[in-house]
């Protein structure tokens, strides 16, 4: 059996896959290949174990047909066809849980770094333009006892909800397609329809999948709707937000401030006005990005390929 590993994963996922037998060809170069060369490089294996973004679709798995299983080192899979991989019977795997708590911890550091403009005062300093103290310049926002709001509180929502309430004891609405029992009873969080959710909000943070349904949910009717103080957070998804509306809802003054680990496009381009905006922070896409969450991000990828190898039904699969 023989994988081909889309970019460079930590050892330890490589080690477990050489363990069972599974002879590794990896993208040396690491850098992100167009779809031909991918269907090049998995022509001679039995799987890939893909990382990052990927043109998965039905022309894909049309040309690797042969294939035993696709891996996703990522939660996220709305670049995969997923009626594509059933119909060519290609079982399809990502990689849930693991990544919550990391990617929380980046939802919430946007939160406060936003409150503060912390990323517009850090550059000031690095570019030389620290001035004079001045009592009124560039005051930030407390969240102390503030709204916060959720769209999609599934298992990073919750962790993103616990911080917020253990730190500066805020308040938790929450607008979900079903209610979050647990969410509801460990922190007494609020389920409230969209409008409710906009209205509210003192920060509103984006935990949903990417979907025909999410797609440029929040556009400039949703902005609006939204009060002048609020901060809007995503480390979803980039297409979850209309890029275009949020900037002119920033610059309108509809909202406060945005804080995003994700855009549309990606990367985002360096004149993008969003960057020069003293309450915008954006960071380049590091949700899940620590040493010991994209170990395990590996490892479980990793192992998903190796039940299939063993003749076992592939974990975390998300076409079976």
């Amino acid at each position: 059996m023989k994988v081909y590993i889309s970019r460079n994963i930590p050892q330890a996922g490589i080690d477990l896959l050489i363990d069972n037998g599974i002879e590794v060809r990896i993208n040396s170069a690491n850098k992100k290949l167009t779809q031909e060369e991918l269907i090049e490089a998995c022509q001679q294996v039995d799987f890939l174990l893909n990382v990052g973004h990927a043109d998965l679709n039905d022309y894909f798995f049309q040309h690797c047909k042969h294939l035993k299983g696709v891996a996703l080192a990522s939660v996220g899979y709305d670049h995969v066809d997923i009626s594509a991989a059933y119909k060519w019977e290609i079982p399809v795997s990502n990689t849930p849980d693991v990544l919550s708590a990391a990617t929380a911890d980046v939802a919430f550091l946007l939160m406060l770094a936003v409150s503060r403009k912390a990323f517009y005062r850090a550059k000031e300093v690095f570019d030389g333009k620290w001035k004079d103290f001045e009592f009124t310049q560039d005051l930030g926002i407390e969240l102390e006892g503030k709204t916060l709001g959720i769209y999609g509180l599934g298992r990073i929502g919750l962790e993103l909800a616990k911080k917020a309430k253990a730190a500066y004891n805020m308040q938790i609405i929450y607008h979900n397609r079903s209610r979050n029992v647990e969410a509801e009873k460990l922190l007494d969080a609020r389920y409230v329809n969209f409008d409710a959710l906009l209205q509210q909000s003192d920060v509103l943070s984006v935990h949903a999948n990417l979907s025909p349904e999410t797609q440029y949910r929040f556009d400039k009717d949703a902005f609006k709707r939204m009060k002048k103080n609020a901060i809007f957070i995503n480390t979803a998804r980039g297409k979850v937000h209309h890029e275009e509306d949020l900037t002119a809802a920033l610059q309108r003054g509809d909202i406060w401030g945005a804080g995003l680990d994700v855009t549309d496009p990606e990367p985002m381009e360096a004149n993008n006005v969003l960057l020069q905006m003293p309450n915008v922070c954006v960071l380049p896409h590091i949700g899940s990005a620590t040493l010991e969450t994209r170990t395990r991000m590996a490892v479980m990828a990793a192992s998903n390929l190796v039940a299939v190898a063993k003749g076992k039904t592939m974990a975390n699969a998300v076409n079976l």
